[in-house]
């Protein structure tokens, strides 16, 4: 039996998705909140083996928030975030704080299921498109050179700057940052800033 948990802000969805889980063979499904704050508790005291998370929560912190918050309390879960969205920041920003598979809410129930096994299993689920997007996001061979503007944005985080100052220092939005900052993270095959930080230093990139 496969325990299931869903944190999803939208009642309706919620409760669809529990019933529509919790009646079929093999699963079971009982916990459901509507954000992350009313579920952590309960979750870390009582862990199911698997948590689809939505992405985008209406109030208190976001999902992405929450799978960090999961991680670094050592939830005993494995997290699929579920999400209308499919922009490439969101489904790498989720990976790279821990979720282990990604799906977009039109996901038919059976690959849902096919889903929840997957990662409980120790897979990494994800809708088929999310699967290309992050294959052709990780395309570039990972000892590709920087540019020259990648050079200067890690040169500001190396500073200290956060992603507002080295915005105004280059005089570029800070949306721009994030894209040469993700861009950044991929070839270094690094997830956080004080990785890319160390990082550069160690490989004298700056």
């Amino acid at each position: 039996m496969i325990d299931v948990a869903i944190i999803e802000d939208d009642k309706d969805i919620r409760e669809h998705l529990v019933l529509l889980i919790d009646d079929q063979p093999d699963f079971c499904c009982n916990k459901s909140y509507h954000n992350v704050e009313s579920a952590i508790d309960h979750l870390l005291d009582d862990p199911p083996d698997v948590l689809l998370l939505d992405i985008t929560l209406a109030d208190g912190i976001s999902g992405i928030e929450g799978v960090s918050l999961f991680v670094e309390k050592e939830a005993l879960f494995e997290i699929i975030m579920f999400s209308v969205h499919q922009d490439d920041e969101k489904v790498f920003d989720s990976l790279c704080a821990g979720a282990c598979g990604y799906l977009t809410k039109n996901t038919p129930l059976p690959k849902i299921l096919s889903a929840i096994k997957e990662a409980h299993n120790g897979g990494a689920p994800m809708s088929m498109n999310i699967a290309r997007m992050v294959v052709q996001s990780f395309r570039s061979k990972a000892n590709s050179e920087l540019s020259p503007r990648e050079r200067e944005v890690l040169l500001e985080l190396c500073n200290g700057k956060s992603y507002k100052r080295v915005a105004e220092a280059l005089f570029i939005s800070q949306d721009t940052v994030r894209t040469h900052i993700r861009n950044i993270y991929r070839k270094l095959e690094v997830n956080s800033k004080a990785e890319a930080v160390a990082k550069a230093f160690k490989d004298k990139l700056v």
